[in-house]
């Protein structure tokens, strides 16, 4: 079955539209799903949607509704939301353009593929993707979808594009609150050298399939035990225990070192001088020394 694409409409670059259909890029990952559970029946715990005083209620009677005082409300039903005029609902308006680091990461949101709309509109798309990855800049624009209005940007990828939505300036938290109790003092030498080395010793590729999600492996082997009426022993666990911050500070140079191995160990404590240098001054006055002359035999 084909992927159903997220959003249909075009983008537009001055007075050239482009028909494009936006997919998601991601899915979401293996999950464990909990249900609540009445524990002395066994039975799960359903809700219904009451209105106090009256009770339960048809789901065909349910509006949104947005209280601008206490306890009242403007109704708004689902046609009336999705007839507000947004030009951005069908057309995505490249702006303005940048450079791709321009843009903190932190900014980035979701991803998403975004093809031509037909065999028609794939010249104009190609055209715009070369000219995106030639300039090495990121297109910028608004999007309405699903109820909201997004900045995204658009940038090159393979043969499509990829649109990512980007919060905005207030959806972020001003860093500096955060670490303004961080000192500014400088880490001592020997310390970001050692530092520097594991850094390098563990430099690889990056390979999504690397990395998969533990935790939701151990809840599974949880379950099957005790399917199986067995339980783990989780109360032993060495680890536990530990305080998550590890040692104390006075053993990072300790830590550092013990991290790199001994091999890596010897390269970092190559680049430090082992013994003084000989200087010119040195090898000039050790030519002046005079050379203790001969002991004269005897008669």
């Amino acid at each position: 079955m084909a992927a159903r694409p997220y959003w249909k409409g075009q983008i537009r670059l001055a007075l050239v539209s482009i028909p494009v259909e936006i997919y998601s890029a991601t899915r979401s990952g293996a999950t464990i799903a909990f249900n609540q559970i009445h524990e002395p029946s066994g039975k799960r715990i359903k809700y219904e949607k009451i209105v106090p005083g009256i009770g339960p209620i048809d789901l065909d009677d349910i509006v949104k509704g947005f209280e601008y005082a206490k306890g009242e409300y403007v109704l708004l039903d689902e046609k009336e939301i999705e007839g507000v005029k947004l030009e951005s609902k069908k057309t995505l308006e490249l702006t303005q353009f940048v450079d791709a680091h321009d843009i903190d990461m932190i900014y980035f949101e979701k991803p998403y593929y975004v093809v031509p709309a037909d065999d028609l509109a794939e010249e104009a798309f190609i055209v715009l993707r070369e000219a995106l990855r030639r300039s090495r800049k990121v297109g910028l624009g608004q999007l309405a979808m699903r109820g909201r209005e997004y900045v995204v940007s658009i940038k090159a990828c393979g043969r499509g594009m990829v649109m990512e939505t980007l919060r905005y300036a207030d959806e972020v938290n001003k860093a500096a609150s955060y670490f303004r109790d961080i000192g500014d003092g400088e880490p001592g030498e020997e310390l970001l050298d050692l530092a520097t080395t594991l850094i390098d010793k563990k430099t690889g590729k990056f390979d999504a399939s690397d990395f998969h999600d533990r935790y939701v492996e151990a809840l599974k082997e949880l379950i099957e035990h005790k399917k199986k009426g067995k339980t783990l022993n989780i109360d032993n666990d060495d680890d536990a225990s530990a305080d998550p911050r590890g040692n104390n500070v006075v053993d990072l140079m300790a830590a550092l070192k013990k991290s790199i191995g001994p091999a890596s160990k010897a390269k970092a404590q190559a680049k430090k001088p082992t013994g003084k240098a000989t200087t010119k001054s040195d090898a000039k006055s050790a030519d002046k020394t005079p050379a203790k002359a001969p002991a004269k035999k005897r008669a």
